[in-house]
């Protein structure tokens, strides 16, 4: 009785060590909490001296325990404390109506709308960079040294330049953000898609010859299959730069709307909480579009016959 009575609740805790959803969400949970953990002691060890320094300019008599509790809701801190973050967050959120110009749900989808506009363009002219690699020697040693060079000028140096052409143009408005998005993104698709492209073993590609396939019929039969792990893999990497494009492109333009506005403002009046509420804005928005991308990576999987 006795030790049936103590094997019970260690078979119990075993399972519930080994159930998915504790193995698999159990490590995550744990390096956020101590991340957080790390996050209060960094506020407090930043935002010490700018409380103290308050209460002595007032002449108020404090205690440490007065600076410590300052720390942690300090009108403009250096360092947010993440429930003052967390906070303002919800507040921008679910305090205003969705398109209301101090709601963080009309700028992000203010900044989400050049995003995905720049994607589709970045995506559909990294594939046809890749195809005319695959199918031309003579493209692959002109076209991809200078792609690769393309990606070594930093971006916050040539958005200005784009915003200057464009706006000559008279290209305003989203499709000059929508470009830079596109610059950003192409070349992980593109790189991607060449690995993928080239991806098949020659001894399959001999076998598509022998049965006098043409090269169309090898792209879509053979090449285009083997390639949508890369394509998947390349899609994750290219939307997270695509919403960093967006961003960059609303910061020489002084856009009044979108999480780079948002950056804009809260930088120019000290509003640190602000500014950190609208990067946890973008931080949310990157994650739900790759979980969009995973959601279409499972629809594909099946559709091939993946389990």
């Amino acid at each position: 009785m006795t030790s049936n009575a103590l094997a019970l609740p260690l078979r119990s805790s075993r399972s519930l060590r080994d159930h998915p959803l504790v193995a698999g969400y159990a490590p995550v949970l744990t390096m956020v909490l101590a991340l957080v953990a790390i996050w209060y002691v960094a506020a407090v060890a930043m935002n010490w001296s700018l409380v103290r320094d308050g209460f002595e300019r007032e002449e108020t008599p404090y205690t440490t325990s007065d600076v410590l509790a300052g720390t942690m809701d300090a009108e403009r801190p250096l360092l947010p404390a993440p429930h003052q973050i967390a906070s303002a967050f919800l507040d921008s959120v679910f305090g205003y109506p969705p398109f209301a110009p101090r709601s963080l749900v009309y700028h992000s989808l203010v900044t989400l709308s050049a995003t995905l506009l720049g994607f589709v363009l970045g995506a559909l002219f990294g594939i046809v960079l890749a195809l005319l690699i695959v199918h031309s020697r003579v493209l692959e040693r002109s076209l991809l040294p200078w792609i690769i060079c393309s990606q070594m000028v930093p971006v916050l140096a040539l958005a200005p330049i784009f915003i200057v052409v464009l706006g000559a143009l008279g290209l305003h408005g989203l499709l000059p953000k929508a470009i830079i998005s596109a610059y950003l993104c192409f070349f992980p698709i593109t790189i991607g898609m060449v690995k993928g492209f080239t991806s098949p073993d020659p001894l399959q590609l001999e076998l598509m010859r022998t049965w006098s396939a043409t090269p169309r019929q090898v792209l879509w039969k053979l090449r285009w299959p083997a390639s949508v792990p890369y394509l998947v893999a390349s899609l994750k990497v290219a939307v997270t730069i695509s919403l960093i494009g967006a961003i960059v492109a609303e910061l020489p333009t002084g856009a009044e709307a979108g999480i780079g506005a948002r950056l804009l403002s809260g930088s120019y009046y000290g509003q640190t909480i602000q500014l950190w509420s609208a990067l946890v804005a973008a931080a949310v928005l990157s994650s739900g579009l790759i979980a969009l991308i995973g959601l279409i990576e499972r629809t594909i999987g099946r559709r091939m016959g993946a389990h």
